[in-house]
């Protein structure tokens, strides 16, 4: 189930991107499973349709859904390959910690330095 917060300040889309990007992490909606259509979504939840379709083109930018023309849009595999992609990372980061010595603390303020960087490598000193 899908909640806008029309008081949050939190954009619409990305209320919405976050939720379906939720339930697809999490399982609840099952790879290969339809979404509704943009139109129909937007009107369920009374929001703009290009409110919705910013939602969809990010979540596809992401590999979390795909969209196959009249067909509709589904959750996709890659979000599945995705994940075992970051497992794979983790682990090898995992063992590059362990080659140098690094602390779990400091190891993961690495981590989050990385993540706030939008992914670019992590250069503060700790």
């Amino acid at each position: 189930m899908i909640v806008i917060d029309a008081g949050s300040p939190v954009p619409p889309f990305e209320q919405l991107r976050a939720q379906l990007a939720r339930q697809i992490q999490d399982r609840t909606l099952a790879v290969g499973a339809r979404l509704p259509t943009i139109r129909r979504l937007a009107a369920d939840l009374g929001l703009a349709v290009n409110t919705v379709g910013r939602a969809y083109r990010e979540l596809e930018e992401a590999g979390l859904i795909e969209t196959r023309g009249r067909a509709g849009s589904f959750v996709s595999a890659a979000g599945e390959e995705g994940r075992e992609r970051v497992r794979q990372a983790a682990a090898d980061y995992a063992a590059v910690i362990a080659s140098v010595g690094l602390d779990e603390s400091e190891a993961l303020c690495i981590v989050q330095a990385a993540l706030r960087s939008g992914g670019a490598a992590a250069s503060a000193s700790f």
